[in-house]
């Protein structure tokens, strides 16, 4: 493995960590957004906020971890991604800060006027953001932004049907993450009427998400026939293993088995992301700009290498203890 290769393989460790933890984070808002009217939806929400409150915004350590990466390991790309989709860049962006103005001020501000107002803000920017970056994937994915400043179309290159798959899948997958892990928080804690509501859905926003996806197959053929071919060749093995996993994961959620379902649950989404990485590999930018090509160079890699081990010496056991220190059962509670 080249050192550009090793740099890119570390900054997409960084893309799975987001996408399986803020991925939940932003599929929590999916349930907030539909868990019903103030009193019946309550219990709901309190969950969410007591799931969500100490991690949230942790989580975009990652997001800000594969920026640094991609600017300074792969200049060329970062500059064609950032000048041809900055219109879902920008829409991400404006969701993630009023999804945070939101989520901060829902507990702060007293009135229901203004809890139900910044709890749909709140819940809008959950479904709205994890949507666009997943339009900013398909159309990299698919080959629309080619090398340069500005040389793909702004608009076409996340306006079309690769685009919107991959953003609604985002927004599906973001869901059944949520669902599945809040079930296992919702035991811990005790709420099992907010167990088998969250639950149901689970299930149900986990079948949506397979039609789409199998819907996506005749997607990706016509719109982007190069990605499919990546896809179902050097990738095929890793969507498979999504594929098992992901069924897994509704098994063991239908038997109430949390702790498992939320494992295979994260098997299936690692998989299909490292299966998008074989996928169009050995571009950063398919069809044209190769890994190598678009590579900083070597003092600047080695420099981003040793920073990255470093670094992680103290990001990786900190963001650990903190995520297993949330994670703790309360005394008395019932476990399953």
């Amino acid at each position: 493995m080249t050192l550009a290769n090793t740099v890119l393989a570390l900054m997409w460790l960084g893309m799975t960590a987001y996408a399986l933890f803020a991925g939940a984070d932003f599929g929590a808002g999916v349930w907030d957004l539909l868990a019903g009217g103030t009193v019946r939806g309550a219990p709901q929400r309190r969950l969410i906020e007591h799931s969500i409150g100490p991690v949230w915004e942790a989580n975009h350590v990652w997001l800000i971890f594969v920026l640094v990466v991609l600017w300074t390991a792969t200049p060329p790309a970062f500059a064609a991604v950032a000048s041809t989709l900055y219109i879902p860049l920008t829409l991400a962006a404006f969701g993630m800060i009023a999804r945070g103005a939101a989520f901060a001020f829902r507990k702060a501000v007293t009135g229901e006027r203004l809890e139900r107002f910044f709890g749909a803000a709140f819940a809008f920017s959950s479904v709205v953001t994890p949507f666009f970056l997943g339009t900013v994937a398909g159309g990299v994915a698919s080959g629309r932004v080619p090398p340069g400043i500005a040389q793909g179309d702004v608009i076409t290159s996340w306006l079309n049907p690769t685009s919107l798959l991959g953003g609604v899948l985002a927004v599906g997958v973001c869901a059944y993450l949520a669902a599945v892990y809040l079930c296992g928080d919702a035991v811990r804690e005790g709420a099992t009427g907010v167990e088998a509501a969250i639950r149901g859905r689970g299930i149900i926003s986990a079948v949506a998400v397979g039609v789409v996806a199998l819907a996506g197959i005749a997607v990706l053929r016509s719109d982007a026939p190069d990605l499919f071919y990546g896809l179902t060749h050097r990738g095929l093995p890793l969507i498979l293993v999504s594929a098992v996993a992901g069924i897994a994961s509704v098994v063991l959620l239908v038997r109430r088995r949390y702790g498992p379902a939320r494992l295979a649950a994260a098997l299936a989404v690692t998989a299909v992301v490292w299966g998008w990485a074989a996928g169009q590999y050995p571009y950063v930018l398919p069809p044209e700009l190769t890994i190598e090509e678009a590579a900083a160079s070597r003092a600047t890699l080695i420099a981003m290498l040793v920073s990255l081990l470093l670094g992680s010496l103290l990001l990786v056991p900190s963001l650990w203890y903190m995520y297993a220190l949330f994670q703790r059962s309360p005394v008395g509670a019932h476990r399953r």
